[in-house]
């Protein structure tokens, strides 16, 4: 393409007069080229794709019917702007039988998202001023973060550690960057780390914000995703409502990743203040969707038979990992395994291969073991495992696992101090 004065035009938020010249490579990007890679070297060959980071399976089939109901109703074809009543009414009945958060508000303490992806790029522009610090955990979901710095807004990453169960250390923040602090942001159960929050470490959240009068945005994509026990809500937490918002979402609890539609409910203002925003932000989600995700939010029996297979799945990834020597530990939830990367691979013919980063090993196993995982090394190299991966039935997993099984079997996987 010959210059043009677009160039010059592009807002310094996305790179300015620089935008796409950079040579920098996103480490997804990397994964999906050396996945094409290892395809080509190796025709016909299956690579197991334990990096994916969605469900592998279907809506349950009573949720597209009841979508396929409601897009036949002429009174749904229209703009949906911030929703009827259907979803939020689910949400409050969600909340309180799912999540032990009574006496939410449909009316004025629940408003639908078009995921919690979009929620997370809408709320700081209701929040955040030029000079206003996010806390933001690392290793994690940077979208918040992402438009916080559009608006001119700064980032400060608090690192998950395995030493402190992957939870921020709020006292290690700095005196003069929690002075500017405006919001933290959280997930639990994490993305990567699969780790879960305690009804502690929310209540020390509650305490933490009042005291630094800051807002809380709990990202509870993962919440009904558990293996034991109830799920466990920021919302739940006393004094919670007081100062935070917390996104919920159809699509890793229900198998809607495509469908794009969850929630953001709890303070009546930080969700009339999203509102007002995301009125200038889009139209609203079909209401067809809505409706179909108020189903589903009616009945959580279906994520509890998704979490059910995850959990299955997770035993046996649990022992084919730790077989191969990796120091692999169950989570409560999710469907993320968290794990150390090796720092050398020992070949069948006595060759060490040494490794400097998660991106390293990552890349190795795509092209030498063909099995896809993501590197994290903002906070220690670790490699992230899910179980969303592609399976038929039970005896498929069987079979996939055991391929995993065979391809680590054949080397020797090292692990420094």
């Amino acid at each position: 393409m010959a210059d043009s004065y677009i160039q010059d035009l592009f807002a310094e938020r996305i790179g300015g007069r620089q935008y796409g010249k950079s040579t920098a490579i996103y480490k997804f990007e990397k994964i999906k080229r050396a996945k094409r890679a290892a395809l080509e070297a190796h025709p016909g060959a299956e690579i197991i794709d334990m990096g994916v980071g969605e469900p592998d399976a279907m809506a349950f089939p009573e949720v597209v019917a009841r979508l396929c109901e409601e897009a036949r109703r002429p009174e749904n074809r229209g703009y949906a702007d911030n929703g009827d009543a259907a979803l939020k009414q689910a949400a409050a009945r969600y909340l309180e039988q799912v999540c032990g958060v009574p006496g939410i508000s449909p009316d004025t303490e629940v408003i639908h998202s078009i995921g919690s992806k979009a929620a997370l790029s809408i709320l700081p522009a209701a929040l955040v001023n030029p000079g206003d610090v996010v806390l933001m955990t690392t290793p994690g979901y940077p979208v918040f973060g992402t438009h916080a710095m559009y608006f001119g807004g700064q980032v400060y990453n608090l690192p998950l550690t395995e030493d402190r169960q992957f939870l921020p250390d709020l006292d290690a923040v700095p005196r003069e960057v929690v002075e500017k602090a405006k919001a933290l942001v959280i997930n639990y159960p994490n993305n990567p780390t699969g780790a879960s929050a305690t009804p502690d470490f929310f209540a020390r959240v509650v305490h933490f914000a009042r005291q630094h009068r800051l807002v809380v945005i709990s990202d509870a994509a993962y919440a009904a995703l558990v293996f034991e026990g109830q799920p466990l809500s920021f919302l739940a937490t006393p004094g919670a409502r007081e100062v935070g918002v917390e996104l919920h979402s159809t699509s890793k609890s229900f198998n809607m990743t495509g469908w794009r539609c969850g929630f953001v409910a709890g303070n009546e203002r930080l969700v009339r203040a999203y509102g007002d925003v995301k009125d200038n932000t889009d139209s609203g989600q079909f209401l067809a969707v809505q409706h179909a995700a108020a189903y589903a939010f009616d009945h959580p029996e279906i994520t509890r038979q998704i979490a059910a297979k995850y959990s299955r799945r997770m035993d046996g990834l649990v022992s084919t990992l730790r077989a191969a020597g990796f120091a692999a530990r169950k989570p409560r939830g999710s469907f993320f395994l968290y794990v150390k990367a090796p720092t050398a691979v020992r070949l069948a013919d006595g060759t060490v291969l040494p490794f400097r980063t998660a991106e390293e090993v990552s890349q190795w196993l795509i092209s030498d073991r063909l099995v896809s995982t993501v590197p994290w090394d903002e906070a220690g190299a670790y490699l992230r495992f899910s179980v969303t991966f592609m399976a038929r039935d039970e005896a498929d997993e069987q079979r996939v696992l055991g391929e995993v099984a065979r391809r680590f079997g054949q080397v020797k996987f090292e692990f420094g101090a």
